[in-house]
């Protein structure tokens, strides 16, 4: 198993991001896998996630907040997101790794490869 070092606000998991919120100005030329994942405005609401990728964080994040298949689920609750940075040969096992785990609501084609394992974000 690959254990990545999964971003958050302030190093603690239960600090998340919040997509909306995000300065990424600092990460044009990070690359990585990310979980982007609705959190619960109340207890009727389980959190899901909504979207696993991968590429240059600010370019793909940037894009996925003018998705409307994304902002969908911000009625559900508020859109979280971590990455973590992977080498490009590993990013394909990745991503299907996750993807395979995490079942998205977001997103139907995922890399075709061996999955890599990893540690998850939560």
């Amino acid at each position: 198993m690959v254990t990545l070092n999964w971003v958050t606000n302030g190093g603690r998991p239960s600090d998340w991001l919040y997509l909306n919120n995000l300065d990424l100005e600092h990460e044009a030329a990070t690359f990585a896998v990310y979980v982007i994942w609705h959190g619960a405005w109340n207890t009727q609401t389980a959190a899901r996630t909504v979207r696993v990728g991968q590429g240059l964080v600010k370019s793909r994040l940037t894009a996925h907040l003018g998705d409307p298949a994304i902002r969908y689920y911000e009625r559900f609750g508020p859109l979280l997101v971590t990455w973590a940075g992977v080498t490009v040969a590993q990013a394909d096992g990745v991503e299907n790794y996750l993807a395979n785990r995490l079942n998205p609501l977001v997103g139907e084609r995922f890399p075709n490869v061996l999955p890599i394992a990893v540690n998850l974000p939560w």
